[in-house]
């Protein structure tokens, strides 16, 4: 593969989930939200995009399909976690104007670190004059960030806002399903609602429930099923 063309990785170990994909995506309420994304990343959307939504709600995931998405139409993208980059300086982001898609996440984490602020500041600007597209994601909307800088929450605002959905218990179902299926086994309709049922309901909770159910499954060499999943959970 030329690696001039594939989504670009800092020397930070940061990488994309390779199932993070707009194809793994339980789109549920957020049709529009991915749509728009997906032309982002093809570079025939806005030029900026800001999508917010608590945890769980799927905006990392959706970032990182961006970034999968721009790689077939060889389009150089990278992924900006903040939260995992606020030890280092930001002097990271000098440069990254020349790529065609920048995606930051956890934007909420420099909240109140002038240093960190100012330089995403200026990063909207070069990707402006750049004409590149940049997609940002938080945990609440712009204005209800603790961003000190006042013209870096004007930057936040350029472009489309949206709100990324949670799911409903029926989305949950199918998307633990589908997440079943990419770990490579099947879990029925009726097993996954009776988790959906009872566990917290917050999809990273039943991700990793998930997972860990998947893990004993094969210790055990059993099925996922209610009863395992009693034994298993204590439920």
């Amino acid at each position: 593969m030329n690696s001039a063309n594939a989504p670009q990785q800092l020397p930070l170990g940061i990488s994309l989930k390779d199932e993070a994909r707009f194809e793994n995506f339980q789109t549920g309420q957020n049709g529009l939200v991915c749509e728009m994304l997906r032309q982002a990343a093809l570079g025939t959307g806005e030029q900026f995009l800001y999508i917010w939504g608590s945890e769980g709600a799927g905006c990392s995931h959706l970032l990182q399909a961006a970034c999968h998405a721009a790689e077939p139409a060889r389009r150089t993208a990278v992924y900006l976690p903040l939260q995992e980059l606020l030890s280092l300086s930001p002097v990271i982001l000098e440069g990254m104007e020349h790529l065609n898609l920048v995606c930051v996440d956890n934007v909420e984490a420099i909240s109140g670190n002038p240093i960190w602020e100012e330089a995403l500041f200026h990063l909207y600007n070069r990707i402006r004059q750049e004409q590149n597209t940049l997609i940002v994601a938080a945990n609440s909307a712009p204005r209800q960030l603790q961003i000190q800088l006042p013209d870096l929450v004007s930057r936040l605002s350029w472009g489309a806002v949206f709100s990324v959905a949670q799911l409903n218990d029926e989305d949950k179902v199918q998307a633990i399903r589908l997440r079943a299926k990419i770990r490579g086994f099947e879990l029925p309709e009726d097993v996954a609602r009776y988790m959906v049922h009872h566990d917290s309901r917050s999809m990273v909770d039943l991700c990793l429930t998930l997972e860990r159910l998947d893990q004993a499954s094969l210790t055990a060499q059993r099925k996922v099923t209610i009863p395992f999943i009693k034994q298993e959970m204590g439920w």
